[in-house]
């Protein structure tokens, strides 16, 4: 039975969905979706989270998931111990998850028939945050967000039921972009962590240094620098758009607030002239619906 405090803390996740560059669940999709998505967003959220550290202050989640006390700041172990009762979730013959977010997947599981290596690559990814903090090349950052990224996109499409081949690789090439773009408005609070997800080989032909990155606002080569990843990123974008008209209904205007989301901030970068140290640039309400639907209009 989930208490207050655990219901509380399980809402606390699932309210940071406001805040992200694409819709999480919207009240257009069926109700079993919505209720799937969202199960699926609170566990991608709370592995996040751990990885981050950015869990509830006291160490409610890492006691649910029976981490000693001692252990609680131990983000390495805190995952081991997720992934312990992630796959409680998937077990039907043993007891369930300790954690109410993991328990909340389980109807999921069972609806959509979702398998566990989606969720295995967003735990690994969150453990890759911890041991690696610099990435040498393009390549490699594909390879981070092939852990990090396209898990969630193909867990949409099992949810939906519309999983194909062709469309894993589309959404693959979308989710990338938004994980790339997230980077870039999150420069310097990765900074913050000692992460950079901008390739060293890149920072290097335009002559930006990890000093450059630190400064309160951007200068023009880091600003030239952003303006290169952020057409990566819209190269990605374009290379998945087939998705969206691969499919019909609500879950085409799903995928196309997935696909405008990502356009939506590269249009912010712009905006802020790829000056991403000042503050992350974000897109508004307005110009969101406005590239949702010239998302819709263009692969229509």
């Amino acid at each position: 039975m989930v208490t207050a405090e655990e219901d509380a803390q399980a809402r606390a996740v699932l309210a940071k969905a406001a805040r992200e560059n694409f819709p999480v669940a919207p009240r257009f999709l069926p109700r079993a979706w919505r209720e799937d998505l969202m199960a699926v967003y609170g566990f991608a959220r709370l592995v996040d989270d751990i990885g981050d550290g950015d869990l509830a202050p006291g160490g409610a989640d890492a006691a649910l998931l029976g981490v000693a006390p001692d252990l609680a700041d131990d983000r390495l172990a805190v995952l081991d111990a997720f992934e312990a009762d992630l796959r409680r979730a998937f077990d039907p013959a043993g007891p369930p998850p300790s954690h109410p977010l993991l328990r909340a997947l389980i109807p999921a599981v069972d609806r959509s028939g979702l398998g566990i290596e989606p969720f295995l690559g967003l735990v690994e990814a969150n453990r890759q945050d911890q041991k690696v903090r610099r990435y040498a090349g393009w390549s490699d950052l594909l390879a981070y967000c092939e852990l990090s990224a396209n898990p969630v996109g193909r867990l949409v499409l099992a949810v939906t039921g519309t999983s194909t081949p062709e469309r894993v690789e589309r959404s693959d090439a979308i989710c990338t972009a938004l994980q790339v773009v997230e980077h870039l408005q999150d420069v310097a609070e990765d900074l913050a962590r000692d992460r950079i997800y901008l390739p060293a080989e890149d920072m290097e032909r335009f002559r930006v240094t990890e000093a450059d990155l630190a400064a309160p606002s951007a200068n023009a080569s880091v600003r030239a620098l952003i303006a290169f990843e952020a057409d990566r990123a819209q190269w990605l974008l374009d290379e998945g758009a087939p998705l969206v008209r691969s499919v019909h209904g609500r879950l085409r205007l799903l995928l196309a607030g997935f696909a405008g989301g990502g356009r939506a901030a590269i249009g912010a970068l712009r905006d802020a002239r790829y000056d991403v140290l000042s503050g992350p640039p974000r897109a508004g309400r307005l110009r969101l619906v406005r590239q949702v639907a010239a998302s819709l209009r263009r692969e229509g």
